[in-house]
Parts: C-alpha cells; sequence; structure tokens
C-alpha cells in the first residue's frame, strides 16, 4: 500500500504538498489520487484531518465542470440513505462496487496492451491450431490408407499362403 503523501492546509486555505515541498491546487490533488497516490490533508494549526473535504471539494468541482457522474437522481438516492440503517451497508457496497470495477478496467487495459503489443498474437495463435488440426487430418489420413494397404496385402498373403500348401 503506498504510503500517504501528507498535504498541509493553512488558515488562508492554501494547500502545501509536504513531500514535493510546494503549494499544490485541488487539481493537482487530483492528479496526483488519479495516478494511484494517497494523500492526507491535515489542518496546520490544529493538525485535524480535513482529508475527506478536500476529496468532497474536488468531486464537486470535477461534477460542476467536468462531465459529471453523479446524475441528480443518484445524488438524492445517496442522500436518502443517510441516516438511515442501511447508510453503513451503501457505503460498503459502493466500495466494493468500485473496487470490483478498477480492477476490471486494470484487467482490460492490462489485455488491450498485450494486444497492442503483438496484434497478430491472435492470428499466430489461429495458425498454429489449423496446423495442429491439419497434422492431425494428414496422419488420420495415412492411418486410413496404411490399414487399407494392410488389408489389401493380408488377403494376397493368404492366396500365396494357400498356394504354398
Amino acid at each position: 500500500m503506498p504510503q500517504e503523501r501528507l498535504i498541509r492546509k493553512y488558515a488562508n486555505r492554501r494547500l502545501y504538498d509536504t513531500g514535493a515541498s510546494r503549494h499544490v491546487t485541488l487539481d493537482d490533488l487530483r492528479g496526483l489520487i488519479v495516478a494511484g497516490e494517497k494523500i492526507k490533508v491535515v489542518d496546520e494549526k490544529s493538525g485535524e484531518d480535513l482529508t475527506r473535504s478536500v476529496l468532497l471539494q474536488i468531486i464537486a468541482e470535477q461534477e460542476q465542470f467536468g462531465s459529471p457522474v453523479l446524475n441528480s437522481e443518484l445524488l438524492e438516492m445517496i442522500i436518502r440513505f443517510y441516516g438511515r440503517p442501511m447508510q453503513a451497508m451503501l457505503s460498503s457496497y459502493l466500495e466494493q462496487a468500485f473496487t470490483a470495477m478498477l480492477r476490471q478496467q486494470e484487467t482490460i487495459q492490462s489485455e488491450m496492451a498485450k494486444a497492442l503489443q503483438s496484434p497478430f498474437a491472435p492470428f499466430a495463435e489461429l495458425a498454429r491450431k489449423n496446423m495442429e488440426v491439419w497434422e492431425q487430418m494428414q496422419a488420420a489420413t495415412r492411418e486410413a490408407f496404411a490399414g487399407r494397404a494392410a488389408e489389401a496385402a493380408k488377403p494376397a498373403e493368404q492366396s500365396d499362403s494357400k498356394k504354398g500348401k
């Protein structure tokens, strides 16, 4: 598990990445998260963990200015779960669903990368299988003709052996 990058939030609302020793924006933090980094945002004075509120700010910004993921109906459904017994279950379900979806996405990307590296690999495999089938057919044909030749030779041998008596 990657170590969290510590981000300090100052009273003037500026964010400071202690790992990179520079001030960052919400968009910079979004980029870190997309790249797989884990972040932890703390208030400089109180030490309070502000990670959730900053993550929600990033999502709100993306929803407002980017292409929305959460439509109004979905947001209303999520709001309806707050304060109800199923709230914890919803959180767990969403986490598991997103984890599974991310794994599938990684698998698909990996397979696509393999296909792009060797685009003719499926054709080579098909050709290999076709050659195996062809060789099996040839072997079966040889055996069939060899069997017929042996059968034809048997009556000739039998008649020769009868003549020799």
